[in-house]
């Protein structure tokens, strides 16, 4: 399972939240929602999360088996 909770610790430790995030990354609500629930998402997105962090695809996603 892929899963999403780095995201939050990273966005966290960085003082993000997801208003901020949806503002820098031009995701919508939606998406925050699918993420929250650990829901696929594209990989474009993921590439817009690790830009709008400044970090690397390790500091926000996971796999747990």
């Amino acid at each position: 399972m892929i899963t999403f909770d780095k995201l939050w610790i990273t966005m966290k430790n960085k003082g993000v939240t997801t208003y901020k995030l949806r503002e820098a990354c031009g995701i919508d609500s939606k998406t925050i929602r699918r993420l929250k629930a650990n829901e696929n998402i594209e990989t474009k997105t993921l590439d817009k999360l690790c830009a709008a962090l400044n970090c690397d695809i390790s500091d926000i996603i996971e796999y747990k088996r």
